[in-house]
């Protein structure tokens, strides 16, 4: 049996997708029979300008080959990214040209990745098995300009059906998103194995703060700072207004990051820290020593269906959660998560207001850890996966 694997990311880049894909590819090559072989195509770290981290173009393992491709410089914006991810296709099709696979896996959030691999998978009678991390026909709509849109949704919607319909099976990695597929799509097989919390969130030492709550305490962002967060539209206003109470500290690079340099200026607060992207074990250490864990979406009617991989590491560490989000993440935090407060995106008198109902303490949420651990969710997660070559 030989898989191919696309991910655009891959360890060590830092992002959703390569954390996901690792664990995934590790619970795979438990599972697989001796003789099954994963080639896992994906590209040299380049998540972020500001972060890199050596990795080698090729690694040979037992029952994996690992290929990375090099990427010209880009930024974030969609120009950048589309030259970048139109040099991975071109080396991935070249890669895969006179090959054979009994399975095709894909993981995509802006649905090239998943084309490319349905494109692959059709060109060689191969069954495919979709991972979609985000709806980009359904985002894009709240991010370009309305002339953009009228051009570009329509041959983007083309793309997502002829990519969904040449899959054997659909995961979803938001259960938010299944009424959009599913009215869409009705026709298709479709799982539902979200995020999860990795290993080095797990089993760590309860870091407690301290308890002189009068004084500054410390709020800690850490992720991308796109449009989609929309960190510009809420935190400097935040910190303008919990000046002397609060201190920000945002790690993280992305599209928005001026914007936000700009917004903080323009806010004249000075309790605000811009830190560049870090590895995994620094973050865990910011982690522990804030009071406050802070999260926001950006007020888009996409982002309604999204389920945020970064509310799963948060919740690990058992610090309390401050959340801007809406619809079904929103639930799944008041279902899910113990001293996780929301309030509606980029509203800052509902944030301060919810803010005032927060206990700032920590506490290890167990249940949460025992149910949504990473390697389990991958563990089940990969025996779907070759359910679906077994069967084609």
């Amino acid at each position: 049996m030989k898989l191919l694997i696309l991910s655009f990311y891959y360890q060590p880049d830092l992002s959703a997708g390569s954390f996901r894909t690792t664990a995934l590819v590790k619970a795979l090559l438990e599972k697989l029979p001796a003789n099954a072989h994963i080639e896992l195509i994906t590209t040299l770290p380049n998540r972020y300008s500001s972060f890199s981290s050596e990795a080698p173009e090729l690694e040979e393992h037992p029952g994996l080959t690992i290929r990375r491709i090099a990427l010209p410089a880009h930024k974030s914006g969609m120009v950048d990214q589309a030259k970048a991810f139109l040099v991975y296709a071109k080396y991935v099709r070249s890669i895969t040209k006179s090959k054979h696979y009994d399975l095709v896996y894909a993981t995509s959030s802006r649905l090239m990745t998943a084309t490319l691999g349905a494109v692959i998978a059709r060109s060689k009678k191969t069954a495919l098995y979709l991972d979609i991390r985000d709806i980009f026909v359904d985002t894009i709509k709240d991010v370009l300009p309305g002339k953009m849109i009228r051009v570009i949704k329509p041959v983007l919607s083309l793309l997502e059906r002829f990519t969904v319909k040449s899959a054997k099976k659909v995961n979803l990695v938001s259960a938010g998103f299944l009424p959009y597929f599913k009215s869409r799509y009705p026709d298709q097989s479709y799982s539902l194995f979200t995020n999860g919390i990795d290993d080095e969130f797990l089993s760590l030492p309860t870091a407690q703060t301290g308890n002189d709550l009068n004084r500054t305490l410390d709020v800690a962002y850490a992720g991308n700072i796109g449009e989609g967060q929309g960190l510009h539209n809420i935190i400097p206003q935040l910190a303008k207004r919990f000046e002397g109470k609060l201190r920000f500290k945002v790690i993280g690079d992305g599209g928005r990051l001026e914007a936000l340099k700009e917004a903080i200026r323009a806010s004249n607060c000075n309790n605000v820290e811009l830190l560049s992207p870090i590895k995994r074990d620094e973050l865990i250490n910011v982690y522990q020593s804030a009071d406050i864990l802070f999260l926001h979406l950006n007020d888009y009617d996409a982002f309604r269906k999204v389920l945020p991989s970064k509310l799963f590491e948060y919740a690990a560490m058992g610090k309390p959660i401050w959340a801007g989000i809406a619809g079904y993440a929103a639930d799944f935090v008041s279902e899910h998560i113990e001293n996780a407060l929301v309030f509606p995106p980029c509203d800052v008198d509902a944030a301060a207001e919810s803010f005032e109902k927060l206990e700032i303490s920590t506490s290890v949420r167990t249940a949460f850890v025992d149910r949504f651990a990473r390697v389990n969710i991958m563990r089940d997660m990969a025996a779907d996966v070759i359910s679906v070559s077994e069967i084609s």
